[in-house]
């Protein structure tokens, strides 16, 4: 499989530099054709990308079709797409072995939205006294302050994980946010959000040995190094059990919850389109939904027949 090494790496290159992917969304490309080589590897099929036929790769995709839900079976379909038309572009194929596979049709799935009761339980469940004792670090205090500003600025947990000190802008009410693709932002900052982050930064960061390499990144760990995604799963998960929310929640949850709250007190769709960092307003379209009984609201409201 050396032949589909070198190919994959001049992609996740093209992926990096020309489209401009974060690191994670190239990696999530790559595991698609990763799987791709397995089947090859595993079924003794000695072929290259360029080579590859129609009949192998919908042979692969029928077999991943028994293994995984129709949701990750468009996600394989839409990835290798992607890196076929990627070797048509620089002239390594002529045509695509994905042309006549038909992506499956999925609902929309639309996450669980917290509303602002469940947040207040969740931040309140949090045991401001939780301290650790090597490193002075109030635990606490700082998981609080990481759920609040995911709410209250509607952040990708990578946005908060590398959230930096020089990215806060109090004075004129703004934090800079670096999303997707190394894209930046500008998104309001709320005086509840502003609060917290003060407390913890004058209180709790500046009693942490900080890492080198670390001294601007806001959200440190025991050790004084930056917070990883996963750390901010486990906690908005382990609270999720301890109030016995019912609901199989995220960080990205907050990030939905702030949207769809915006939408319902009023925000117009192209306000939350440049908060959330979407590139298309398509996208936010997506992310926040609306139940019936506000549109209903809607209607009654602004309809010049109501």
């Amino acid at each position: 499989m050396d032949s589909w090494k070198s190919y994959i790496k001049n992609y996740q290159s093209y992926l990096k530099i020309e489209r401009g992917l974060s690191a994670n969304t190239i990696a999530n490309y790559t595991f698609d054709i990763e799987r791709l080589c397995g089947y090859l590897s595993v079924n003794a099929i000695e072929v290259s990308p360029i080579k590859i036929s129609d009949e192998t790769v919908q042979q692969f995709i029928y077999d991943v079709s028994k293994q995984v839900n129709p949701r990750s079976q468009a996600r394989i379909i839409s990835g290798l797409k992607s890196f076929f038309s990627y070797l048509i572009f620089e002239d390594y194929r002529n045509t695509s072995p994905m042309e006549l596979l038909e992506t499956p049709k999925i609902g929309r799935k639309l996450p669980d939205t917290l509303s602002l009761s469940d947040i207040d339980r969740l931040i309140a469940a949090i045991d401001l006294s939780r301290m650790d004792v090597a490193s002075g670090l109030k635990i606490g205090e700082r998981d609080r302050t990481m759920l609040e500003t995911l709410y209250g600025c509607g952040l990708r947990v990578s946005e908060l994980v590398t959230l930096k000190m020089s990215d806060l802008f109090f004075d004129e009410g703004f934090v800079r946010v670096t999303g997707k693709g190394n894209k930046q932002r500008f998104v309001p900052i709320g005086h509840v959000t502003q609060k917290y982050l003060e407390i913890y930064i004058g209180s709790v960061r500046n009693q942490l040995s900080v890492q080198k390499g670390h001294e601007d990144t806001i959200f440190l760990n025991r050790r004084g190094k930056g917070m990883t995604r996963a750390m901010v799963f486990t906690i908005i998960k382990d609270l999720a059990e301890k109030i016995k929310l019912g609901k199989k929640i995220s960080p990205h949850t907050f990030r939905h919850s702030f949207a769809t709250h915006l939408l319902e007190n009023g925000a117009d769709l192209r306000s939350i389109q440049l908060m959330l960092g979407h590139e298309s307003i398509t996208t936010t379209e997506i992310y926040v939904h609306l139940d019936r009984k506000h549109l209903t609201q809607v209607m009654n409201k602004f309809h010049p027949r109501k």
